[in-house]
């Protein structure tokens, strides 16, 4: 009985010794970086699509600083950040999709494109460039300028959330 007692003993030692020598990383925010990044730097994206919406590379670039800073505890700077996004839009168009009779479309999708260049000045081995794309479908009795501005923030939240994962979530 006295041998169990002891072993028990050293077991709950071993295990205690052992413990701060574990460590595990949880996030709620999904984030999953080295412990060495502490800043980012979202660079301006511009558009050189073929079509231009006027707003959509201010309102893209300020979308993915805006999830940085929300879903990260990284601070946020103007330049040389630990981690680096930069890129450009590359796509910005309308296609039919669903075609019914007499060639007329019942469906009308908006694809907007990008290049990512993702650098990770403390883990370089993390760097990547990659396109991203997203779309969105309506109707198309409906009148493009009725839906583009819904459609197109509804497409960079997709593409922000796509970059996120495959950046800071590592997915």
């Amino acid at each position: 009985m006295l041998k169990k007692i002891i072993a028990g003993i050293i077991l709950a030692l071993i295990v205690v010794g052992l413990a701060p020598s574990c460590k595990i990383n949880y996030s709620f925010t999904g984030a999953n970086l080295s412990p060495d990044v502490k800043t980012f730097t979202v660079y301006y994206f511009p558009n050189r699509a073929r079509l231009v919406n006027p707003t959509l590379a201010q309102n893209f670039t300020e979308k993915l600083r805006e999830k940085l800073q929300r879903q990260t505890s990284l601070h946020e700077l103007s330049e040389g950040g630990d981690i680096e996004f930069e890129g450009q839009i590359t796509g910005y168009e309308f296609r039919p999709m669903a075609v019914q009779k007499d060639d007329l479309s019942s469906q009308t999708r908006l694809t907007i494109s990008l290049k990512l260049k993702y650098t990770n000045n403390k883990v370089p081995d993390d760097n990547f460039e990659q396109n991203f794309t997203a779309y969105e479908d309506f109707d198309s009795n409906q009148p493009i300028s009725s839906v583009e501005d819904d459609l197109t923030e509804q497409i960079i939240d997709k593409l922000t959330e796509d970059i996120f994962n495959a950046t800071i979530a590592n997915w």
